[in-house]
């Protein structure tokens, strides 16, 4: 496990809450051990503002849960679910050392409007940052069958920027890019919460992602059709405006590093839902022009080639660009108020920042090496280029074969898709099918580290493991130390 230095140096970076960053981490780990287990991997789809985080846009809000659609409604029982997560919680402690005991799980089945199950679940865990005394933090689960999946679900690359994450990352399958969109759409118009507003606003605004209109508003007919409600407008919004500005700041407030204004996104719905219904693409500035040698730098923002000095900065850049919003940059001894565009490289290999700064009325360039700081402020402001600080996307895990019960074909590049062409990522191994929840557990600890590896059978073989510090341990064979029962 990760210690609690790296934890709250992120949450530094990212301007947040160090326990939000730690349940980051922790639901992290759990889908790894999720989609790692033979019994539920290939049947449960991820979905939700979570997979949206994870699985496409890292600069994003942060979530507090986890959202699946399973195939097979079977797996809605409280037995198999203990069961399982059992064995998931048994392999996350052997791959990282985070604790999520089974005593501390929980699942409520229940019943929906429509007479299907549904389940909540509680997945508790102690993380590098987490009290040792008084109550777990807890991951809530979100799980139905009774819900239409209109694409093919995509293999996706989860990102986790810690720095135990498994040699080969974590690979799951989620929902569709399109579907997520529509998805989120969809629950807009049932329970018009905050969070669906700004997620709904901040996909259709990232226009390198945008998918095709009829594309989306198909997934979105069969969405609402399956929950028998009308496919939403503008307008059958308006009643709610008041409750839903009204719990703006309470239910995004801690998820983000700064809270737009609300009014910045419902003033974008009209625009959003004429897109939606005409097709008509939406006015795209054009990007600035580029100088003789200049690159457009689209990476990831960890993986710039800066100091972990400026990392931070170009965070609070990166998503003040994505939320329209204004940064009060400290550069060169004076504060600038700039409307951030695009990260580029010259062709003296120098990173530059394109902007327009609002005191001058003018566009400037910084070089990143000399930002010394970097502020979000509340003013909202109207793009006059393209924004290029988009990350690049998600690493999609092609599909041996990919159809569609759509009619005509789901564009996924080129013409709005996002998927990008990169290697594929090996899925972690398996956890083995003979450990169940019944019978007593033999714990085994590493010589070498002193880690300790819980075991339902009485063999101290030890894994290949990372020790406390992340470097791994060559201990191959661990001493009995405890059963429990």
């Amino acid at each position: 496990m990760i210690g609690k230095p790296e934890i709250i140096q992120i949450a530094g970076q990212l301007g947040l809450n160090p326990h939000v960053v730690e349940k980051d981490y922790a639901l992290g780990w759990l889908l790894a051990g999720i989609f790692a287990n033979d019994r539920i991997a290939e049947s449960w789809v991820f979905k939700g503002g979570t997979c949206l985080k994870k699985c496409f846009f890292e600069t994003y809000r942060f979530s507090e849960d986890l959202d699946f659609t399973l195939k097979d409604e079977s797996h809605l029982d409280e037995a198999f679910l203990n069961d399982v997560f059992t064995e998931i919680s048994e392999w996350v402690y052997e791959q990282c050392g985070l604790e999520m005991p089974a005593d501390r799980q929980n699942f409520d089945i229940y019943d929906n409007p429509r007479g299907h199950k549904n389940c909540q679940g509680k997945i508790s865990y102690r993380g590098p940052v987490s009290p040792t005394t008084g109550g777990w933090p807890r991951i809530k689960l979100d799980l139905t069958a009774d819900e239409r999946i209109v694409l093919p679900p995509a293999k996706l690359s989860v990102f986790h920027p810690y720095s135990d994450a498994p040699d080969h990352g974590i690979t799951v399958i989620s929902y569709a890019y399109e579907e997520a969109f529509g998805e989120k759409v969809r629950a807009l118009a049932e329970r018009t919460r905050p969070r669906d507003l700004y997620d709904v606003i901040n996909l259709y605004r990232n226009e390198e992602a945008r998918p095709t209109a009829s594309v989306l508003l198909e997934v979105l007919r069969q969405k609402c059709d399956f929950k028998g409600i009308p496919v939403p407008k503008a307008a059958d919004l308006d009643p709610f405006r008041a409750n839903l500005e009204a719990a703006w700041n309470s239910m995004l407030r801690h998820q983000l590093p700064a809270l737009p204004p609300v009014a910045s996104f419902w003033d974008a719905l009209p625009n959003f839902f004429d897109w939606l219904e005409s097709g008509r693409a939406p006015r795209i500035p054009a990007s600035y022009a580029a100088a003789p040698g200049e690159t457009i730098l689209r990476e990831r923002t960890l993986r710039l080639p800066v100091a972990p000095r400026l990392q931070s900065h170009l965070e609070v850049i990166r998503f003040a660009a994505a939320n329209r919003l204004c940064v009060d940059l400290d550069y060169q001894g004076r504060t600038r108020r700039i409307e951030p565009y695009s990260l580029r490289r010259t062709k003296d290999s120098n990173i530059i920042l394109h902007a327009w700064d609002t005191d001058k009325n003018a566009h400037r360039s910084y070089r990143v090496d000399r930002i010394r700081g970097a502020q979000i402020t509340s003013q909202v402001f109207t793009p006059r280029y393209a924004i290029e600080l988009a990350p690049s996307g998600p690493v999609l895990i092609p599909p041996t074969t990919r159809g569609s019960n759509l009619s005509g074909s789901v564009g996924r590049s080129g013409s709005g898709g996002i998927a990008l062409t990169r290697t594929p990522r090996r899925q972690a191994a398996r956890p083995p099918r003979d450990s169940r929840s019944t019978g007593p557990t033999y714990i085994y600890q590493c010589g070498m580290c002193g880690k300790k590896f819980r075991r339902k059978k009485m063999d101290g073989k030890l894994n290949k493991h990372k020790n406390q510090f992340g470097m791994q341990c060559s201990g191959r064979t661990g001493f009995h130390v405890d059963t429990r029962y």
